[in-house]
């Protein structure tokens, strides 16, 4: 007999969800209005289906992180710009509670950008747990992109193109994400770790006068 892991919502993750799509929408909009930009133009320059940006601006999606990263690029800002988490004073603290989950994994997992810089350049600081047989791809992200990572318990199986790589715990990796690549659990136990992201010289969009 076989046995089903079952995954509970809680309120406060749905609570979390819902602020995240709240924020999100309201600041695509503003970016968006900034830059003069019609749907149209956005997705365009974006990539991303003019369908999908009304349903991010009504508050009714919830984008991936592929589809944050391509909208925050054509507008020249930064995903943490769009969750609230970038930084506008020397110092900021952002809260446990104020950091944004992103991905949510079929089997419990998740990733969390907890703090990042305002765009165009953006480095960005997130916490990922990943359980047995969870994976994430992503299409790349901008040239030159950078992310650096510390695995902090488990093992990660990490593909950059066509290459694989097993990285331990306490061990750290530096990679070129600019092409797709894909972070995987293929072992028995929990999977944690800390990944930066820096995805600098991104073209700045002009704005209309």
């Amino acid at each position: 007999m076989t046995m089903e892991k079952k995954i509970n919502i809680s309120t406060e993750s749905v609570a979390d969800i819902e602020r995240v799509s709240v924020t999100v929408s309201q600041n695509l909009k503003l970016f968006r209005r900034q830059s003069g930009f019609t749907l149209d133009e956005l997705s365009k320059r974006s990539g991303v289906s003019k369908g999908m940006l009304v349903e991010i601006e009504k508050g009714t999606a919830n984008p991936s992180i592929a589809t944050l990263c391509r909208a925050a690029t054509a507008l020249g800002v930064s995903v943490a710009d769009f969750v609230g988490v970038a930084s506008t004073v020397p110092v900021r603290i952002v809260l446990p509670e104020d950091a944004s989950t992103l991905w949510r994994g079929p089997n419990g997992g998740s990733a969390t950008l907890l703090v990042g810089t305002h765009g165009p350049d953006e480095i960005e600081l997130w916490r990922w747990t990943m359980y047995p047989g969870e994976m994430f791809e992503s299409p790349g992200h901008s040239p030159g992109t950078l992310e650096l990572l510390n695995i902090e318990f488990g093992e990660l199986t990490l593909r950059v193109d066509d290459d694989e790589f097993l990285v331990q715990s306490g061990s750290s990796v530096l990679a070129r994400t600019e092409g797709r690549h894909a972070y995987l659990n293929c072992g028995k136990t929990e999977l944690r770790f800390v990944m930066a992201v820096a995805e600098l010289q991104r073209p700045r969009v002009r704005t209309s006068l």
